[in-house]
């Protein structure tokens, strides 16, 4: 009842009592309460009290258990009719995300791992070596990241993905620890640690007959390069889906990378389909590849200038024309606008450049724009201020392209570079989108007979389409070679293991 009503209900009970009693005897009930004891009112007020705070306790957990209709029926001086109820604002909070139970292990000591190379390298080299940590049963300190390659990259792992998220998703396979415990840091501060490159393409028994004793006897070891140190094939099925749940559930990135890329694609997908191309035509991959094709004799003297500046970059002197017709090359701006035109790509549609600055710039992109006038970058359909968070960063900004990758409706990469690969893979397990694999050594030499009047437009296109029509992404088994594992399918390209796939056996060559 409201407190006006509760008011009159004990006004009219008094009185009621007064005409049954009478006064006198009223008098006496009244001066019997009012001689009791200040200790025993006090009593009977606590005790009072604490029954009225535990029935309402009860009345809440009641109310947790059975929704917010459980006070549909109570009287409006109990619920505030104004605004939303407390009901309905619990019913508008996000539910709590069950942490899965932490895995109870021995553990055999402390594996510390620097990752090298770009973005995606690194990315596909954490989802590695969780695994090898989960399998020697040792605790993971949160990688570190590559700052001294081409790039510059300063950004931690906690700039790029969600640390707390890798740490707590993965708790139920291996402990991981932001950092070292406060003894075994300052061993590590004093040099008492043993740092070594595992072998690259290794599988399991390796990691466990030479890495996991080092690891006992050193209690920290730190493997300083982590670039394709696990094979392709030949790994228990367990090993394999370890690695995708890493990949795919594992690494998320920043909130904020995350709801920039989400902003990106609706603004995107409010104008239509639209395709990424991860057109891989920087200035450091053509001077790593020694790929030139269609530069200037300037041009071509920075880029090799460039790939001497670089003493890790083992080969120096490059055939650029030799390495095209092998299909080693990244496909040219202009190569590319012959091929997406060859293969019915309609000319109106968005075209997103998942890459860095484009060397030669406009020049050398014109082709392209000329063909596909709706050609954007993440620099074209954001404000300015939007990208200061991750300027300069090219990890980040790689990240920001990988979630527009991920959810575009059509995938072209121009190069079969870690970002190419790995994206496809992540398009495979979200259901085989659709990702076109251009094969450039079919394609230059198809492009150049062309270009020299040898083939028309209607036979170059058909014959485009024709050899392509099996490259669009849809299910298939990795490519084994033994013993060769550079030249075989990337197991982040297409890791079946951990894909809807019909029983069949690896196609082995």
């Amino acid at each position: 009842m409201c407190k006006t009503e509760k008011f009159l209900y004990h006004r009219k009970l008094w009185e009621i009592k007064v005409r049954l009693l009478g006064d006198n005897k009223v008098e006496k009930l009244r001066s019997s309460f009012v001689s009791r004891s200040p200790v025993s009112l006090w009593m009977i007020r606590a005790v009072s009290i604490l029954l009225i705070w535990s029935c309402f306790v009860h009345l809440m957990a009641l109310g947790d258990m059975w929704g917010p209709r459980f006070f549909n029926g109570w009287p409006s001086c109990f619920i505030k009719q104004h605004g939303l109820s407390t009901a309905l604002e619990l019913k508008s909070l996000p539910a709590k995300i069950a942490l899965p139970p932490k895995r109870v292990y021995q553990n055999n000591g402390y594996l510390m791992v620097s990752c090298n190379g770009g973005l995606n390298q690194m990315r596909a080299a954490i989802c590695d070596m969780v695994t090898v940590a989960r399998f020697m049963n040792v605790t993971l300190i949160v990688p570190e990241l590559d700052k001294t390659s081409f790039w510059n990259d300063p950004s931690e792992f906690k700039d790029i993905f969600d640390v707390d998220h890798f740490i707590s998703s993965l708790r139920d396979e291996v402990r991981i620890l932001k950092e070292l415990p406060p003894r075994l840091k300052k061993r590590v501060e004093l040099g008492m640690y043993h740092a070594m490159p595992p072998i690259s393409w290794s599988n399991m028994s390796y990691y466990q007959n030479q890495i996991l004793p080092l690891v006992k006897k050193h209690k920290v070891l730190h493997l300083n390069k982590t670039d394709s140190r696990l094979a392709n094939n030949e790994l228990p099925v367990e090993i394999q889906k370890l690695r995708c749940r890493v990949n795919f559930n594992g690494l998320k990135f920043t909130p904020q990378i995350e709801e920039l890329g989400r902003r990106v694609v609706n603004i995107l997908r409010e104008k239509g389909p639209f395709l990424v191309l991860h057109l891989r035509y920087e200035m450091d991959m053509l001077a790593f590849s020694g790929c030139s094709h269609g530069c200037n004799p300037e041009e071509e003297e920075e880029l090799t200038r460039m790939r001497y500046a670089y003493p890790w970059w083992k080969e120096k002197v490059i055939n650029s024309e030799v390495k095209r017709k092998e299909g080693l090359c990244p496909l040219t701006p202009e190569e590319t606008a012959l091929t997406l035109t060859a293969l019915g790509i309609d000319r109106n549609v968005q075209i997103y450049i998942a890459a860095g600055e484009i060397y030669g710039g406009e020049r050398r992109m014109k082709a392209l724009t000329d063909a596909f006038p709706n050609v954007v970058r993440k620099e074209t359909i954001l404000e300015s201020s939007d990208l200061d968070f991750c300027r300069n960063h090219s990890s980040q900004m790689a990240a920001l392209d990988y979630l527009v990758a991920v959810e575009s409706d059509i995938f072209v990469p121009t190069y079969d570079g870690n970002m190419a690969r790995v994206v496809e893979g992540h398009r495979r397990f979200l259901g085989f989108k659709k990702t076109i694999q251009l094969n450039r050594k079919f394609l230059v030499k198809l492009i150049d007979e062309y270009t020299e009047g040898l083939l028309t437009w209607d036979v170059f296109s058909s014959m485009v389409k024709a050899f392509h029509s099996t490259r669009m992404g849809s299910p298939k088994r990795r490519l084994v070679i033994p013993n060769k594992p550079k030249e075989e399918d990337y197991f982040y390209s297409n890791p079946q293991e951990c894909l809807q796939l019909l029983d069949e056996p690896l196609r082995v060559v």
